[in-house]
């Protein structure tokens, strides 16, 4: 039982959980899932949908964490990236052509490629601290995605753009596929391969790391580089399913989601270890305590204290000092008999 308390995905999966509960003993439709047109619609089937693009973020946010890095920016080059594709396909002569929305893509995703390169540039190389070099971007980009769109919102009506984020792969939304995709992807490569291990030794010791032949500043710079293209394609998503580059408002405030997705994880913003599989429980977390904040009314002034006290809660219970608590809890006290056993034998 003990060692079922200190899995560090015990907390994130029961407040999941509970929050599932919730839900479903307010809004007893909240399970329910329901086939139209051979696709699936529900509650649940949103949740999955509108997490793509925090997911994208979080997972490249995970791995940058992991190198003891932060990477502020990735909503300003989610605002970039938006800009970019919409900006291709508003040029074209046929905005719906897949040929055209496929080179929009293409092309977002290379510039949000160059300025993750450039975000680990400054720190793999000249050695700036994490939090001012992705800070720089974080405060121009949006400023960049602006002149890119001319200080306007750029608007689109193409169907096959608009598919990226409301279109069905078979049964499920595309979105989600991208996601899973990106979640089976980095598995793979940080969970199959010394990468991660890599990873994870330049987060606890760069110094040591360097010594012992580990390439850190590669690796830090191939951090930031994920970083960047995976916030790419949450930017593309996003203006998908808004149709629109709204630089002001694209990734809002997602850095600090994806912060918080990671370390609800059980992920240690001090580097090294890390886990795929937290980072996703803490997005399906959050994008479902948004989805419960959006359904009991909650007023959009006052949803951010509601979130913070929930997260306030699940972040108190996943503390050491209270899974020590709990865990003493569980520990059986030991037994008295055999020592009185054992004492009587000896008196005998």
């Amino acid at each position: 039982m003990t060692q079922i308390w200190k899995h560090r995905l015990f907390w994130p999966l029961a407040a999941l959980i509970t929050l599932i509960v919730v839900n479903s003993v307010a809004r007893p439709r909240f399970l329910t899932i329901t086939v139209r047109d051979g696709q699936l619609y529900g509650a649940l089937i949103d949740i999955l949908r509108n997490s793509a693009p925090l997911m994208l973020v979080a997972l490249g946010m995970t791995i940058v964490i992991a190198t003891r890095g932060i990477d502020l920016s990735v909503g300003a080059i989610m605002a970039v990236s938006g800009a970019v594709a919409l900006t291709v396909i508003d040029g074209s002569n046929d905005p719906g052509n897949l040929g055209t929305v496929l080179v929009a893509v293409v092309v977002a995703v290379l510039v949000a490629l160059v300025l993750g390169a450039w975000n680990g540039f400054l720190v793999a190389v000249l050695g700036i601290q994490p939090i001012i070099a992705t800070l720089v971007l974080m405060l121009a980009g949006r400023g960049v995605a602006l002149l890119i769109t001319g200080g306007f919102i750029t608007t689109v009506n193409s169907a096959p753009f608009s598919y990226i984020a409301s279109g069905y792969l078979t049964v499920l939304p595309f979105a989600f596929f991208i996601s899973v995709a990106a979640i089976a992807a980095l598995a793979l490569v940080e969970r199959r391969t010394a990468l991660g291990v890599l990873t994870e030794a330049v987060g606890i010791n760069p110094e040591a790391s360097r010594l012992a032949g580990v390439r850190s500043r590669g690796i830090v710079w191939g951090a930031y580089i994920l970083s960047g293209v995976l916030a790419g394609v949450a930017g593309v998503i996003y203006a998908s399913n808004i149709k629109a580059a709204d630089a002001n408002a694209a990734g809002l405030f997602i850095e600090l989601y994806a912060i918080l997705a990671v370390v609800l994880g059980g992920t240690s913003l001090a580097g090294g270890k890390f886990s795929i599989a937290g980072t996703v429980v803490g997005v399906l977390i959050i994008q479902t305590l948004g989805s419960t904040i959006l359904f009991l009314g909650v007023p959009s002034a006052q949803s951010p204290v509601f979130f913070a006290v929930v997260v306030v809660v699940v972040v108190v219970v996943q503390s050491p000092r209270v899974r020590r608590a709990l865990g003493s809890m569980t520990r059986r006290r030991p037994s008295t008999t055999a020592p009185d056993q054992e004492r009587t034998k000896v008196a005998a």
